[in-house]
């Protein structure tokens, strides 16, 4: 079956991470046939350094990978049509849509929630105003009743195999780090620009045992530079700030980044796809949700935490809300990370427990597929 995913960059990486995700699952995993259509040819270059450097068709991962504006000046309308995140489809494509002898069927992927109300929203069809024809809400979730999350065959013998005896000796002979022992701490930080970000490096400074934090290149590492009086940090460099070593990484593919939150003792992560992609780590992490100026991403926040803490003692189920709330803007204290950490071991077993248990469901790619086509298996 013929399927075409749109997608239009909004939180730089997340968007444009899922929509890949979701195609090459899609491709390789399901057999299907897919059309990808990017809008930001930049950012999709950091996660496909094969594409072209010019907008150009191209394949990747059984995947066709094609610029926005070819939607709009051929439009050849697939049997599925996927609008990722609400981005819009090109005017010519849907004109086209509108006039195929048979209507394809067309999907909204929606943004990832906890939010109890994403199940009596989702599956259901909703006619366009502009062509008459009925869109799918799609909202990926935690529960049955939801689109389920990604993830693909094979992605915890990976993160297994990443956190064997070899794993961190492996990483540090790729990634060369000096004074960054196997032994210590690890953390691993993405995320928007935050202004508690200043406090936790002071913590790390200070901390009672080794910390290394892995920062790969974009908003975070400018920032930890910024913070620790660095002009700039590049690629292999690092800084030694007391119990605090930072190491400078490149950008990295996705499955280098997903052996990095398989390697950390605790993932900072943000948006969605690293979200997702560190509870499959199996690791404590901390989620930033994308800011919005009407505070919803507190709702979405408060929302996953309340699914995430079920069943989890008193005391740790309170340091974790304190933290994340913290690491959000959304309250929170200075004393909140010494209160988090000191529930790790409490955090580590949660979080192989809350993996094992949303892993042990279909996966949105299913879900999707057995959408589409109701009686496959």
């Amino acid at each position: 079956m013929q399927w075409d995913i749109f997608c239009r960059v909004v939180d730089n990486f997340g968007d444009i991470g899922v929509s890949w995700r979701l195609s090459r699952a899609l491709a390789v995993d399901a057999g299907q046939t897919v059309r990808l259509f990017v809008d930001d040819w930049s950012t999709l270059r950091r996660l496909l350094p094969a594409a072209p450097a010019a907008p150009a068709p191209f394949v990747a991962g059984q995947v066709s990978v094609l610029p926005w504006a070819l939607a709009d000046a051929s439009p050849q309308v697939a049997e599925v049509v996927v609008e990722a995140f609400a981005c819009h489809l090109p005017g010519a494509y849907l004109a086209a849509m509108r006039a195929a002898p048979t209507a394809p069927v067309w999907i909204n992927l929606e943004y990832l929630s906890a939010e109890d109300w994403i199940e009596a929203c989702h599956g259901l069809p909703s006619p366009d105003p502009a062509t008459g024809l009925a869109k799918t809400f799609f909202f990926p979730g935690f529960t049955a009743g939801t689109g389920g999350l990604i993830r693909e065959p094979g992605v915890f013998t990976r993160r297994d195999a990443a956190q064997g005896p070899r794993g961190r000796p492996d990483w540090l002979a790729e990634y060369p780090a000096a004074g960054a022992l196997a032994s210590a701490r690890w953390i691993s930080l993405f995320a928007y620009d935050n202004p508690a970000l200043a406090g936790r490096l002071a913590d790390w400074r200070q901390a009672d045992q080794p910390v290394v934090l892995w920062v790969p290149e974009g908003t975070a590492q400018r920032a930890v530079a910024q913070i620790i009086g660095e002009p700039a940090l590049v690629s292999g460099e690092v800084r030694r700030l007391g119990a605090l070593t930072v190491c400078a990484l490149p950008f990295l593919p996705m499955d280098t980044y997903d052996r990095l939150l398989a390697l950390c003792d605790v993932n900072f992560v943000r948006g969605e796809d690293s979200f997702v992609r560190a509870q499959w780590a199996a690791r404590p992490f901390v989620w930033q949700a994308y800011p919005q100026a009407d505070a919803a991403h507190v709702d979405k926040l408060e929302a996953f935490l309340q699914r995430y803490l079920a069943g989890v003692d008193a005391a740790t189920a309170g340091a974790v809300r304190a933290f994340w709330r913290e690491w959000n803007g959304a309250g929170g204290t200075d004393t909140a990370w010494p209160a988090f950490e000191s529930h790790w071991p409490a955090l580590a077993r949660h979080a192989r427990q809350w993996c094992d248990r949303i892993g042990a469901t279909d996966g949105l790619v299913e879900r999707l597929v057995k959408l589409i086509v109701p009686d496959v298996k």
